[in-house]
């Protein structure tokens, strides 16, 4: 099986998917359904609710992922609906040569009275991450590397290093001046366990043609080369308090039509719980605005972002991650950041990155029992690196020769759309195309997934 087979196999899974996906949601429609409605008028929501989604995809290399997602939610008597009292959104998904996916997500305003308490745990085994090397453009990125087909070929994992990730947050949030204005604690984990790609095991079960060449890979380089330091080329961990202020005017929370939502908070390590001589402290500063250009249907929402080191020594394997007050993601490029451009492609200890996105619900409706909209949306996501990783090569030349055919760096940046499908506004189910703006972060990705990007 060669490169383009694999690409076509991997295109219809993904039709497949989508219309599993389609399949499933109308399927919990009627699971949930108390009686036929065809009222146009939103019905309060009371008790207990939810919805789930498959996760099935094929990747040649990676195997055949299968598992489930879903979000729970309690209202309770119905008096903060559209906010729920309680939600909890889990994910299981497992890939045939190892990769998996274990997350759960509570969030509540009741758990403690007047705290808004967030729990996130992940734990991740990914066999091939998204890996590029640093500072955005400077790090060269050749997709020649990973077409079979082409001279230049190394291998399809030539970007790719296996990641174990322990992962635990626990934030909370109170009221400074009423519900607007809210001050903002946590603690928050990262346990990483960082290797190379086990060619053997992905190779297993595969046709000699499709085998993958037991070769060094990026990641292998950089350790030869020094780039990657001895002691930061196995991960290690990394432990945060957290703490900062939340204004948020949003007239609700899963899509606004109007207000803002801004947050600045500090993340200071904690020595005694992190890798010794890699602990370091982050400024992160994030304004959301949303506004209204028709009501209930048609509405404008853009995202800025600034994140930053303040002190400390940073190792690469934290360099891939975004911090929010709501839930930690990977770093830019991606579903949850830049969107088209390839997962992780711009890695620095400072980066700006931005979104727009004009959203429009064309059909609203109550369908057996459940209040439903449908809505299609446009975006550019925009984002570089403001503030360099600083390694060293040690005067390597082959280290200098590689790195030379970097370019200057400049903003990466994607556009595409999206349909997205709400049932009782908080389950909103995407289905994203975006498309890299140049060739250097990649081509295009297609993203299925729950909820809006901000």
């Amino acid at each position: 099986m060669n490169y383009f087979q694999s690409k076509r196999i991997y295109t219809n899974t993904i039709k497949i998917k989508t219309l599993l996906i389609l399949s499933i949601i109308c399927f919990t429609f009627s699971a949930l359904a108390q009686s036929p409605d065809s009222t146009k008028k939103e019905k309060v929501k009371k008790g207990f609710n939810f919805g789930a989604l498959p996760a099935i995809s094929y990747d040649s290399d990676l195997g055949f992922k299968y598992g489930a997602l879903a979000n729970f939610y309690d209202y309770g008597d119905g008096s903060d609906y559209p906010m729920y009292r309680h939600s909890l959104y889990m994910e299981w998904s497992r890939t045939t040569k190892g990769s998996g996916i274990n997350q759960i997500i509570y969030d509540s305003g009741h758990l403690i009275p007047k705290i808004r308490t967030t729990f996130q745990y992940d734990l991740f085994t990914e066999k091939g991450l998204d890996f590029y090397g640093f500072n955005g453009y400077e790090a060269y990125y050749n997709h020649n590397f990973e077409d079979q087909n082409n001279p230049a070929y190394i291998s399809r994992m030539f970007y790719r290093h296996e990641r174990v990730l322990n992962h635990f947050k626990a934030d909370f949030q109170g009221n400074v001046s009423g519900r607007k204005v809210r001050w903002f604690a946590g603690i928050e984990y990262f346990g990483n366990k960082i290797a190379t790609v086990n060619i053997d095991k992905l190779n297993k079960g595969k046709d000699k043609e499709d085998l993958l060449p037991d070769t060094a890979l990026l990641y292998d380089k950089f350790v030869e080369w020094g780039i990657i330091p001895q002691d930061q080329k196995d991960g290690g961990k990394n432990t945060f308090l957290k703490a900062g202020i939340v204004l948020d005017t949003r007239d609700n929370e899963p899509n606004p039509m109007t207000g803002i939502w801004t947050e600045a908070f500090l993340l200071g390590g904690i020595s005694a719980l992190s890798t010794e001589n890699y602990n370091f402290s982050k400024i992160v500063i994030t304004h959301r605005q949303y506004f209204t250009l028709y009501p209930k249907v048609l509405n404008i929402a853009y995202r800025l972002s600034y994140q930053g080191k303040i002190s400390g020594n940073m190792p690469f394997y934290m360099l891939p991650y975004v911090y929010n007050s709501s839930i930690t993601r990977d770093g830019l490029g991606g579903a949850k950041t830049l969107r088209g451009v390839l997962r992780n492609r711009v890695t620095g200890e400072d980066f700006f990155y931005g979104n727009i996105e004009l959203r429009w619900k064309f059909y609203q409706h109550v369908l057996l029992n459940q209040n439903i909209y449908l809505a299609l949306g446009g975006f550019y996501d925009f984002g570089k690196i403001t503030g360099k990783y600083k390694f060293t090569t040690n005067g390597n030349s082959d280290a200098l020769t590689y790195l030379s055919k970097g370019e200057k760096e400049t903003w990466h940046s994607g556009y595409g759309a999206g349909l997205y499908i709400a049932m009782n506004q908080n389950f909103v189910v995407n289905c994203v195309y975006g498309l890299a703006a140049k060739k250097e972060d990649g081509s295009s990705g297609l993203y299925i997934g729950l909820n809006f990007m901000f």
